[in-house]
């Protein structure tokens, strides 16, 4: 009889050991299976907000081709242009597929600018700040043989009589080469509601410039080299608080150099739609982080004069609320404010 007994409570033993380890297999399982991390199940699409050529479409291209060659992103990524409105029209598109993971665009400091314009129904805060990735940089230059030589030169006249000198931009009034010109014009001194602004929004600044009808070209560094190094134009000053790398880049001169405090940093970062789940966010943060870091992002960043400027979704959310109290305050010393 004790033989059996003994037999059947082993057997016992065995089946409730077992049943322990699946209970806790299970539960294992679960809890590998709630915090795994989120990955695309799809091609992913970068929106450029305006046409092919500019500085949106040549990040959402550059960061696209990084992803791949340094195979931080294993699903492909697809460029898609929504040219309009200031890049209000992309903007829109992207409102419409909230909570779409698979969906993020590029934008810069017009995504401010052109809201507090009243140009758009949307603002920064109606979407997902994923990461910022670069510093890019105004700068402003005039023709070879213009009679100012740095930008103090040209403020000091322009403090005589403010609108006898013609701006040129390609963005609109109030958005970013109007607004980066006025801010360092304001520190000089110059009365900058009398700023003679115009915009050539068809990328004909540069003729503008060179043919005399404009006589200050203010747009991003990376639009100057060609003509600066061919001895077209004259840089008088880039934005950024040190000097450039680069050829050419290396020989314009900052505003900080030149005695000003106001450092205007052209931003560019990715954004999602309306309420991204918190583990998509995690991932893009991870990944752009990846490629911020990489050689491969390194050498374009290089090739095109930007910084690095990597910051995280809280980061560029703060950052963005700094930035565009400050706007308001430049836009509504212009009179453009809405």
């Amino acid at each position: 009889m004790k033989k059996p007994l003994l037999l059947l409570l082993l057997l016992l033993l065995m089946v409730f050991v077992t049943a322990c380890g699946n209970v806790g297999d299970g539960q294992a399982s679960g809890e590998e299976e709630a915090g795994a991390s989120w990955e695309p199940e799809e091609p992913i699409e970068f929106v450029a907000p305006a046409g092919a050529g500019g500085g949106y479409d040549t990040t959402a291209r550059m960061s696209a081709q990084a992803f791949a060659d340094a195979g931080i992103i294993d699903q492909s990524i697809g460029v898609v242009n929504k040219e309009g409105g200031g890049g209000a029209v992309g903007w829109s598109y992207v409102a419409g597929l909230e909570s779409n993971p698979h969906h993020l665009f590029v934008t810069s400091p017009p995504f401010l600018l052109v809201p507090l314009n009243g140009q758009s129904e949307y603002g920064y805060e109606d979407f997902t700040p994923i990461a910022n990735l670069i510093a890019d940089y105004p700068a402003f230059a005039v023709a070879a043989d213009a009679e100012w030589d740095d930008l103090n030169e040209l403020f000091d006249d322009m403090k005589e009589d403010p609108s006898s000198i013609t701006v040129v931009g390609t963005s609109s009034p109030g958005s970013m080469d109007h607004v980066a010109f006025a801010m360092l014009a304001k520190e000089a001194g110059v009365d900058i509601t009398q700023l003679k602004y115009v915009s050539a929004q068809d990328n004909a600044g540069l003729t503008q410039l060179l043919n005399g009808s404009a006589d200050v070209f203010s747009t991003g560094v990376a639009e100057t080299a060609e003509q600066a190094r061919a001895g077209n134009i004259k840089v008088l000053a880039v934005t950024s608080e040190e000097r450039l790398e680069g050829e050419t880049l290396e020989d314009f001169p900052t505003v900080t150099e030149q005695g000003f405090e106001t450092s205007v940093i052209n931003w560019r970062g990715f954004f999602g739609p309306p309420n991204m789940p918190e583990e998509a966010i995690a991932y893009y943060e991870e990944k752009f982080k990846e490629l911020s870091d990489s050689e491969e992002f390194a050498e374009i960043r290089q090739q095109f004069g930007w910084d690095e400027m990597y910051m995280d979704s809280e980061e560029t959310k703060a950052y963005l609320d700094e930035q565009n109290a400050e706007f308001e305050v430049i836009l509504n010393e212009l009179g453009i404010e809405d």
